[in-house]
């Protein structure tokens, strides 16, 4: 009897996982040397990536690169404001937001920040523009409307991803304090901090508006936090590498880059578990999801054989080969 329990019990947990996969690939190609943040817009079908000196723009309906916005050096997060036809670029090449129009993807608009701004993001009820600097540790805020610099807001430590509520409330992780922190975009000032704790090294962030809870990716682990009490609710283990986090239909998804997985986390019985490891490639890092087809991005590119020591063995990873950038597409 037992054993028929035990089986049963098997079964059902293999018929509940989700059943991720990779099953398609977009090709982008181009050098493919650097890449980081994406930007999906699930109402108009588009997904901004950012890469090098350049954004490319992918039409999600044919999975073609339609256009690309130029004059973004070093090009590291992209933020889309479509009730004013304007979108933004975070160019830690040489510290500014390029500003282009989502028609004709030319860019209209410079505007400087701090150093090495980093994660960007477009606040609609506020009609404002956060550009998180990682190297001078503060917040750029910009009025979208006028492309003007209203504040500059130091947050104490170097931030990474944000998120928004779309009700004037700005959310982005400190990586190197582990905290997160909560901005008033309308005031420009930060008015609540959380230390994430065991969170270390929190990099990507993800938000939940219908619960209130945000999801960060930290060091082997994902952490959840709930809005409203300001108290980490729980924690699970990741893959190696997690750098970024999107949290849609009731799910947490993780790109772990250091060992090309992808971590499914579920929440059962008031905890975070996770229900699937999803096979992806190294490099795989940073991740974006469409709302609408729940369909998964992320971004990458092959290496070529890594360089061989003194001693006739490989030394870590070989470089990035041309031509061989792509985004990678997670469904059931």
């Amino acid at each position: 009897m037992k054993k028929r329990l035990l089986l049963g019990s098997a079964v059902l947990a293999m018929a509940a996982a989700p059943g991720f996969k990779v099953t398609d690939h977009i090709k982008i190609g181009g050098t493919g040397t650097f890449w980081d943040y994406m930007y999906v817009d699930a109402g108009a079908a588009r997904l901004y990536m950012s890469h090098l000196n350049q954004t490319e723009v992918i039409d999600l309906k044919t999975n073609k690169v339609i256009g690309t916005v130029t004059e973004t050096p070093r090009v590291h997060g992209i933020a889309v404001a479509g009730d004013l036809g304007k979108g933004y670029t975070s160019n830690g090449g040489n510290n500014t937001v390029s500003v282009f129009d989502l028609k004709t993807f030319k860019t209209t608009a410079t505007i400087p920040t701090g150093t090495n701004p980093d994660a960007i993001i477009y606040e609609p009820s506020t009609h404002r523009v956060l550009a998180f600097n990682g190297n001078s540790k503060d917040a750029t805020i910009i009025d979208a409307k006028t492309e003007k610099v209203v504040a500059t807001v130091p947050v104490g430590g170097k931030p990474e991803f944000a998120q928004t509520d779309g009700k004037g409330r700005v959310w982005v992780n400190i990586e190197d304090t582990a905290e997160v922190i909560e901005v008033d975009a309308a005031k420009a000032t930060i008015t609540r901090r959380l230390k994430m704790e065991p969170c270390e090294d929190p990099t990507g962030l993800s938000i939940d508006t219908k619960k209130g809870r945000l999801f960060a990716a930290c060091k082997g682990l994902m952490a959840a936090v709930d809005i409203k009490s300001w108290k980490v609710l729980g924690t699970a283990p990741t893959g190696a590498g997690s750098d970024g986090i999107v949290y849609d239909d009731g799910r947490a998804f993780t790109s772990n880059g250091g060992d090309g997985t992808m971590t499914v986390l579920g929440e059962q019985g008031g905890k975070w578990v996770v229900e699937e490891t999803v096979p992806t490639m190294r490099g795989a890092r940073t991740i974006g999801v469409d709302s609408k087809t729940h369909k998964i991005y992320l971004p990458v590119a092959e290496n070529g054989p890594a360089p061989v020591g003194k001693d006739g063995k490989a030394k870590g990873r070989g470089p990035v080969l041309g031509e061989t950038f792509q985004l990678l597409v997670v469904s059931k």
